[in-house]
């Protein structure tokens, strides 16, 4: 038998949520949408909800607004009825329910990002523990110390020791041996990087052994790294190195496809920083991309470092994208849908609603309260006064008629203005919403159990 859905809705959404769903054709569940007598969905509240909501026959889910505020599982409780919180916008139900209503599992990974401080060398001890706190709460496992050359590092060892007593797993970066001897002395986790001429200083420690050519771009004496390490039994990862754009870019991508090639069971580590620091785009998308071909070659390790102001949320990238190339390599599927947390200029899905959608809706309100979206063709404004329509948020501000209530006006050019941002940069604009720049500035949490309080500009105007 067919899962029978009910959607909760208001009066303002009611005849879009009907075309949407009749146009979804023949589904593989019964639905039924019921206005629950409001205006708009985000004003039902749970006492509204128990006292006119009536439910008949066998019901399997009740699909509520995504804004809805309250207690789901007091209502489930008081209905007997799985009561379950969809997506904000009506547009985004389609994907919700080829779901199941089940958001995708992004709790998993295989892959192990080391975080380097590329200044370890001049920081204090205290300031490199603060350091890679800020670094593990972004998403890295291990906190890479980078050394620099011709810089001393007296706290080096100081510096390991309470890493490690603080409970991270550490690397030390350098091009010296004893540098790299006295990190593993203090109880590093990670050497980097050894080549077959250096590989013996690992054979008297428990560090792991990143193996790296012992000329750029030379895999076979990486190759003799690989089996000098395996024959004396250490465990070990391998680095072909990547190059920069134009400095061997393509022949180092070449490198790792074939150090996959000759190695299939080994290990792989692949440095992002050459391309992401590198290169002048944004590092989303360089992220995402080499994230795909870590998850197609099973390179489970990378080293990201965060220097160029441009690179601010690496880390962060790194860690959602590790995620998002798991999921969907795990459901055989393409990275799309997953997570919007890299999409940060621009969204998939703008406009959550066409032109027409907005202004069969304006036909509808009566009250006074501006309602502001965005479409292709710009930003609406509307009340039941009126309804206009621009592309520039300037425009707008003379049919307002607000000049003289200066919280209001301050409000309405706030908003405006965002739209206005979002609808240029192909952004999804919600009044009263932040703009969702993915992890490059993560929104505020919020309670959708509670009702969200009164903003500043109301709250000034109640208080004068």
């Amino acid at each position: 038998m067919a899962e029978r859905l009910v959607f909760l809705t208001g009066h303002l959404a009611k005849v879009r949520l009907e075309r949407l769903l009749a146009g979804l054709g023949e589904t593989e569940f019964a639905w039924e949408i019921i206005d629950i007598g409001v205006k708009v969905a985000a004003l039902m509240s749970e006492d509204i909800i128990k006292r006119r909501l009536s439910l008949t026959g066998a019901v399997d889910r009740v699909i509520l607004p995504g804004r809805y505020r309250g207690d789901i599982e007091h209502l489930s409780n008081h209905f007997g009825v799985p009561f379950v919180r969809g997506p904000d916008e009506i547009a985004d139900l389609p994907a919700f329910l080829g779901r199941a209503g089940e958001p995708p599992d992004l709790s998993r990974h295989d892959m192990r990002i080391f975080a380097e401080i590329v200044d370890a060398p001049m920081l204090s001890v205290e300031a490199l523990v603060a350091r890679a706190r800020t670094l593990a709460a972004a998403g890295a496992d291990v906190i890479d110390l980078g050394c620099l050359p011709e810089t001393p590092f007296p706290l080096l060892e100081e510096a390991v020791r309470e890493l490690k007593a603080q409970g991270f797993l550490v690397s030390v970066d350098s091009a010296r041996s004893d540098e790299l001897s006295i990190g593993a002395r203090a109880g590093a986790d990670y050497l980097l990087s050894l080549d077959e001429n250096t590989l013996p200083l690992a054979f008297d420690y428990k560090a792991v052994p990143v193996l790296i050519p012992a000329t750029p771009g030379d895999l076979d004496s990486l190759g003799r790294a690989v089996e000098a390490a395996q024959k004396a039994g250490v465990a070990f990862l391998a680095d072909p190195v990547l190059d920069p754009i134009h400095f061997g870019f393509a022949a180092s991508l070449g490198r790792f496809i074939e150090a996959r090639r000759r190695w299939p069971e080994v290990e792989l580590l692949m440095g992002t920083g050459n391309l992401t620091e590198l290169t002048d785009a944004d590092s989303s998308g360089v992220t995402a991309v080499l994230a795909g071909l870590c998850s197609e070659l099973q390179i489970r390790n990378v080293l990201a470092v965060h220097v160029s102001p441009h690179t601010l949320r690496t880390i962060e990238e790194h860690d959602i994208a590790r995620r998002i190339l798991f999921a969907a390599k795990n459901d055989g599927a393409l990275p799309r849908s997953y997570h919007p947390g890299l999409l940060q200029v621009h969204d998939r899905k703008p406009f959550t609603a066409s032109t027409e959608d907005i202004e069969a809706l304006a036909a509808e309100v009566r009250d006074a309260n501006f309602r502001i979206m965005t479409a292709e063709d710009g930003i609406h404004v509307f009340n039941g006064k009126g309804h206009a329509v621009a592309t520039d948020a300037f425009e707008l501000f003379a049919g307002l008629g607000v000049e003289a209530d200066g919280a209001h006006a301050f409000y309405l050019g706030a908003e405006l203005m965002k739209a206005e941002i979002a609808w240029r940069l192909g952004k999804r604009y919600v009044q009263d919403e932040p703009l969702a720049w993915g992890v490059a500035a993560p929104a505020p949490e919020t309670d959708r159990s509670r009702l969200a309080e009164a903003g500043p500009t109301l709250r000034s105007k109640k208080e004068r």
